[in-house]
Formats: C-alpha cells, structure tokens, sequence
C-alpha cells in the first residue's frame, strides 16, 4: 500500500507545478461551462492534483487557481444561458440531461434565488445546470457572482487542503508508521463520505424547492 502511493504521489509531484495548477483549474472551468462536470467531476482531478502539493505556496496557488477557474467556468455558464440558453436546452445535451432537471433548476432559482446559486455549487447536477438557468433569466451579473464566490471559495478551500494535508501528513509519517498509507486512504475515504453525506442531506432539505406544485400537490395527495 505505502509503495503504490508513494509511486502515485511522486508520479502527480513531478508534472510541473504549474501545469498542475492549471490543469486543476481548467478540469474545473470545464466542469460548470459546457457541462463536462455531468460526466468526469472536477472534483476529482482537484483532488489529484492537490496530491502533488508540496509547499504552503503550491497549496495557495492550487486553492486560487481552482476559484478562478470555477469563477470562470460559472460565468461562461452564464453567459452562455443568457445568449444561447433556449438552444442548449433544446440540443442533443440538454435533451440527455433531460427536461425535469432543467425544470427543477428554474424551480430552484425562482425560489430561492440567491441562496440557490451559493447552495447549487454542492448539488449534483444543478451545479452544472443553475448558471444557465440563471443566464437565461433576468438576473443581473453581478449579483450571481456575489453568490458564487463565496461557494466556490469555500468548495475549493475544502477539497485543496484536505487532499493536501493528507498527502503531505503521509509523507512525513510513511518511514515510522507502517500503515501511513491506510491512514491516507481513510482520510481521503473520510472526507469523500461526509461530502456526499453532506450533498446528499443538502439535497433532501432543499428537495421541496425543486419540484413543481403539481408535483408537490401529488405528493401531499399521496401522503
């Protein structure tokens, strides 16, 4: 186990620093512009690459380079809602990512507005889909990105520094603990589990928001 992370982490550390950086960043552009987040999560490549951080610097640099990649990539998702949103929702895409998930995310914005933006960057799904929804509607700019900076802040700080920290944490502990690299892999389990424990009550506590009244009138019917 310590031998394959070691090969795994010295394999991630000797990309250029930079490279890794912006790779990280890009991977998370990527995944709230065109979508690319429904099918290979950015979150995952954060988390790769941030094994490779070696210093408090590198650390900062990935943090800021993943902020403002989300930044950007919300913002071209906005953009791109705002001129070509109909459209979108109409291709071969919008048509797989399925017409109640866009629904749900109008829902969303129309109910919560911008609380739905901040808590939308934690959503499966909506994260990709609410800055077209809000593109598409009459929300102003500026606005959007007061909500989302701080999700994007806060979502990036998270993921940088725990995969950091473990890394880092296993590198020092590898030569006198024997199974540092269980130690590694359950924090990195750990977090993972709590992140989607996390997304998951998020989403049951916002579910109300997202469905329509006539689907909420079914469900009280039901009950």
């Amino acid at each position: 186990m310590d031998d394959l992370l070691i090969w795994l982490l010295d394999t991630v550390q000797s990309i250029d620093p930079v490279a890794r950086t912006l790779i990280a960043g890009l991977a998370v552009m990527l995944e709230t512009s065109i979508l690319i987040g429904l099918i290979v999560p950015g979150d995952t490549i954060v988390i790769i690459a941030s094994m490779g951080v070696a210093t408090p610097l590198e650390g900062i640099a990935m943090g800021v380079a993943v902020v403002i990649g989300a930044l950007i990539g919300e913002s071209i998702g906005f953009w791109l809602g705002r001129w070509l949103g109909p459209h979108i929702r109409v291709s071969w895409l919008g048509r797989r990512i399925g017409e109640h998930n866009w629904v749900r995310a109008e829902n969303y914005l129309e109910r919560r507005g911008g609380i739905a933006i901040f808590l939308s960057r934690f959503l499966p799904v909506l994260h990709s889909l609410v800055p077209l929804t809000v593109g598409m509607s009459e929300y102003p700019y500026r606005k959007f990105l007061v909500w989302t900076a701080p999700a994007c802040v806060l979502w990036a700080t998270a993921y940088v520094s725990v995969t950091s920290l473990a890394a880092g944490s296993f590198r020092e502990l590898v030569d006198r603990v024997h199974f540092a690299g269980y130690i590694f892999v359950g924090v990195i389990a750990l977090f993972l589990l709590l992140a989607f424990l996390g997304k998951k009550l998020l989403q049951r506590i916002e579910a109300r928001h997202l469905e329509s009244p006539e689907a909420e009138a079914d469900a009280d019917v039901k009950d």
